[in-house]
């Protein structure tokens, strides 16, 4: 797995003091599990196997439960250098057959006027959130502690998204002698997922290469079915740099000339996903960015064939906060960044969809991803 800890041994210390204030203020200790959470606040990176990993965060305190086995994860982590920065994590490392819950229970006790409810990451698998429940402990979502952490970007965040959308833009411009009839969905994925490791990302998080009638669906991946004269092809892309950042971006292609029908719907998508992105700037709230685009697809009469949110925010996951759909009224700010992909799908036939990620500035937005947003024919 790649290793996030690209940044200096300050930044990972700022984050963690923020944490703790944000913590403080919602009189919740944090308990947090490997997984996007503690690879963002102390670098680690690391997996949730059966032996518990925890960063332990009480008003007062940092704390680190670690496998002796697995300490060297550290070593490539911020953890050795927080000290310089003037947060002291105390390191407390168990063996087999030591009980390592008693060890998180040891930590959130020497406050023991704080609540006893904690939150986690919610990534934390069921076999470490069970024995803590098991010790008397509530819990709650980490998330919600920790969202406007997470959600706005500090500017080396910013500038690994910049690079993650410059690397998956020029994936985009090899499409062409990619995507050809004749080949299979999964053939023209592996030279993509291929491309996309050669142009700067450590692996190929996701690769969707929808043809034909394949692109009205959304979530598909790939299959075996040939590449016909005539299709047209989403293709959907993306993956992390070695700093743990994402890219992911989508374009749509067409195999020979399309039916002028296709070309005048897919004009209003691309109005549409142009109306969203000239929506965003700070204090719009992310339900009116997702109603940009959609109102203007649903005037077009393509309301009904645009199924899912407008965009999610993007980062050291994939998919994370703010998430650009109806009923979220969070007004965005400087530094949040997200996608903007509404798409049409048209059930049997065929579908399409314009993807960017965009990072709020003081004045608009900056889309990290510039290729034409055109139907491309191949």
């Amino acid at each position: 797995m790649s290793n996030p800890h690209t940044f200096p041994a300050q930044v990972y210390a700022t984050r963690l003091r923020k944490a703790q204030q944000l913590a403080t203020a919602a009189g919740t200790p944090l308990v947090i599990t490997p997984g996007p959470d503690l690879a963002y606040l102390t670098g680690i990176v690391s997996e949730s196997f059966e032996r518990l990993t925890a960063l332990v965060v009480t008003d007062s305190a940092f704390g680190l439960v670690v496998p002796r086995l697995e300490l060297a994860i550290l070593n490539d982590s911020a953890v050795p250098g927080l000290g310089a920065d003037g947060v002291e994590l105390a390191v407390l490392d168990w063996v087999d057959g030591d009980d390592p819950y008693a060890l998180v229970l040891e930590l959130l006790a020497r406050r023991p006027e704080l609540s006893r409810v904690v939150a986690v990451a919610d990534a934390v698998p069921a076999l470490h959130l069970v024995p803590l429940l098991d010790r008397g402990l509530g819990v709650r979502l980490a998330t919600d502690v920790l969202r406007r952490l997470r959600m706005v970007k500090d500017a080396a965040e910013l500038d690994e998204l910049r690079a993650a959308g410059a690397a998956i833009d020029r994936v985009h411009a090899r499409v062409p002698e990619i995507l050809r009839v004749g080949r299979t969905e999964r053939e023209v994925a592996d030279d993509i997922a291929a491309a996309i490791v050669e142009e700067g990302h450590t692996e190929a998080a996701f690769v969707i290469v929808g043809s034909g009638p394949h692109g009205a669906d959304p979530h598909h991946e790939v299959s075996d079915r040939v590449i016909e004269a005539g299709d047209v092809v989403v293709v959907d892309i993306g993956g992390p740099l070695a700093s743990g950042y994402n890219s992911d971006c989508t374009r749509t292609y067409a195999l020979g000339e399309p039916a002028p029908e296709i070309v005048e719907q897919y004009a209003v998508l691309e109005r549409a996903q142009r109306a969203s992105v000239d929506a965003v700037r700070p204090g719009v709230t992310a339900e009116a960015i997702d109603a940009a685009g959609r109102d203007l697809l649903t005037a077009a009469g393509l309301g009904e064939f645009f199924l899912h949110r407008t965009g999610h925010g993007i980062g050291l996951s994939v998919h994370e906060e703010p998430y650009i759909v109806a009923g979220n009224d969070i007004p965005v700010e400087p530094g949040m960044a997200f996608s903007i992909e509404p798409g049409i799908y048209f059930r049997g036939r065929w579908g399409a969809r314009i993807e960017d990620i965009v990072i709020v500035t003081e004045e608009g937005c900056e889309p990290v991803n510039t290729r034409s947003h055109g139907l491309t024919i191949l």
